[in-house]
């Protein structure tokens, strides 16, 4: 029998199982065409396609550095120093000439000193701000193209910004990302909030050690109360650390500071990169002279080991440190008494030789500040800051300096109290008996206690008790309270004492709140920026909180309603408004 006589069973042909019996077939295109793109369904197919809308890139410039990465990661992908290496064009081979290295006296002329290694300055007078635009550009496309491996697509973008970024600065920010990277919207976190979220707190006094400034701000319920700044911070440091070590060159102490950029180029001077690494590596803080007393706790107290070989203070420490100095024309060999590094430090952030009386607002040093921004706080957000002290910044990392500045807090604390007026005077009339007349107190010793006396019911003895403060009675225990916060696992609030906490950074706290969709402080849509521009921003007071908060859902997610889309007022948050 021959298979190939007769025609083939309807059972066995595909077609006729999907479309029935066909007679003829479709006819095909006369020119080749790309299909239709069906859309694959999320649980079988790749989120590639619709992972682009979803990313949020989080990025944090700095003076100094720049962090770039994904919410909900880590830590960032990339981070970023500036230098002078990073501005060559491309071809640009001459870091491989011989004496290149050595040669860097010419390329420093005609500049201020380091202004290679900094992104801006918070002094934008003179500033050219298309050059920031344009060394932003560069290494946000390298980072992106080598480090988060993205393509080209436009993505939103969230700043995470200190409070005290000059406008100026941020609008040559927003113009590069909106008109070379064309992201839709931009939104700015503030770096002390995310500071405090990142350390798992809701409140804290953000000590930000950072290159031009160091800054100190008391976050409260997330929100900044107050900020005050001081120039005591990385820069004035660096110059510090150069002027000890010309110092040590020379054989003899400097009798006054170099300003002069011409000065600094002499054959003995030293580089700007050689003064910041041996100002990373070498320098260390003192302990202060005097140390805050412990709390007495109940028990024995804890006896903590030492090194027994150890028999001299770090303090102490005269042994010399060989340090070479290879930028220097010729190369020099300097050596410095260990216990001598500690000076850069202790004259830039503390100045103990001096009267705080001595400084102007914008250099006050940093451990009177932190105590004056405390005083100056209300009661309630003082007891819950004082708490949840969080160090930050570059300088942060210096060996010992965040444990002086709080044993400098505590022992300001302990000796003045929550006191704002001080001086000899103050101390004169709180030790003048004459002045405290009949039943007369001073406010500081809190308010008048009400005694009760107590009979003493014992029969043996005719002695009387003493008369009870009823406010030093313990109260009550209530046991259904005890037993729902045993079920609740209820613990209290820790306040009302000096203690620090540990952050992992602005950057990974901006990269949780967007991970959580936790709305931003400002948000500014493209379209808006080239229509308005700086000009366009409003004050807070203006916006319309309650439009914006109208919200509906549709088939492409949370959308925001008509009223909020036809409302073009936008603000830029605490950065303040033209």
């Amino acid at each position: 029998m021959s298979s190939s006589a007769g025609t083939s069973l309807p059972h066995r042909a595909v077609s006729s199982i999907r479309a029935g019996d066909r007679s003829s077939t479709q006819a095909l295109p006369s020119t080749p065409h790309t299909p239709p793109r069906t859309v694959v369904p999320t649980a079988f197919g790749s989120p590639a396609t619709l992972r682009a809308d979803d990313e949020v890139i989080i990025i944090e410039p700095g003076s100094r550095k720049l962090r770039i990465g994904f919410a909900g990661d880590a830590a960032p992908k990339r981070i970023v120093s500036f230098g002078p290496e990073q501005q060559r064009r491309a071809g640009d081979f001459r870091a491989w000439d011989v004496g290149y290295q050595a040669d860097w006296r010419k390329r420093a002329a005609g500049k201020p000193w380091g202004v290679d290694y900094e992104l801006w300055q918070l002094d934008v007078r003179g500033q050219d701000l298309a050059l920031i635009g344009d060394k932003l550009e560069r290494e946000l496309r390298d980072a992106f193209t080598k480090y988060l491996l993205i393509d080209s697509r436009p993505r939103r973008i969230t700043l995470v910004l200190p409070p005290t970024l000059p406008i100026p600065l941020i609008s040559s920010v927003f113009d590069t990302m909106f008109s070379r990277f064309q992201a839709p919207s931009i939104s700015l976190l503030s770096s002390p909030v995310m500071s405090a979220m990142a350390a798992g707190t809701r409140s804290a006094l953000v000590i930000d050690l950072g290159w031009y400034e160091t800054t100190i701000t008391a976050v409260y319920e997330f929100r900044e109360v107050h900020t005050w700044r001081t120039i005591r911070a990385g820069k004035l440091l660096v110059e510090e650390t150069y002027e000890f070590l010309t110092s040590a060159i020379k054989g003899r102490p400097s009798t006054a500071r170099t300003e002069r950029t011409e000065d600094k180029l002499e054959d003995n001077a030293v580089s700007f990169e050689e003064c910041e690494e041996f100002a990373t590596r070498m320098l260390w803080c003192k302990r202060p002279t005097s140390q805050p007393a412990q709390d007495a706790t109940e028990g024995l107290p804890t006896l903590h080991e030492q090194d027994e070989t150890e028999t001299v203070a770090p303090a102490e420490d005269h042994l010399p440190m060989k340090v070479t100095l290879n930028s220097c024309n010729p190369p020099k060999t300097v050596e410095i008494p260990f216990a001598e590094l500690a000076n850069p430090c202790e004259a830039v952030f503390f100045e103990p030789h001096l009267s705080p009386c001595c400084f102007d607002d914008h250099e006050i040093p940093v451990h009177l500040l932190a105590y004056r921004a405390l005083l100056q706080l209300p009661l309630d957000v003082r007891a819950i800051c004082m708490s949840r002290i969080i160090f930050t910044g570059g300088c942060s990392n210096i060996i010992g300096l965040k444990g002086r500045i709080f044993d400098e807090v505590s022992l300001l604390a302990k000796e003045r109290g929550w006191d704002p007026v001080t001086g000899k005077g103050v101390d004169q009339y709180k030790a003048n008996t004459k002045l405290r007349r009949n039943g007369n107190r001073q406010s500081s010793e809190g308010p008048t206690p009400v005694t009760i006396q107590v009979e003493n019911s014992s029969a043996e003895g005719g002695e009387t008790t003493p008369p009870a403060n009823p406010a030093h009675a313990p109260p009550e225990i209530d046991h259904v309270e005890e037993m729902i916060r045993k079920e609740r696992n209820y613990k209290p609030v820790v306040q009302g004492k000096l203690r620090v906490v540990d952050s992992l950074g602005p950057w990974c706290g901006a990269s949780i709140a967007t991970q959580l969709k936790i709305p931003a402080l400002a948000t500014v849509d493209r379209d808006l920026w080239f229509q308005q521009g700086i000009n366009g921003a409003c004050r807070p007071s203006e916006v319309d909180i309650k439009a914006q908060q109208r919200q509906s859902v549709g088939a492409g997610g949370l959308i925001r309603g008509q009223a909020s889309q036809a409302s073009s007022n936008w603000t830029l948050g605490v950065w303040g408004s033209i």
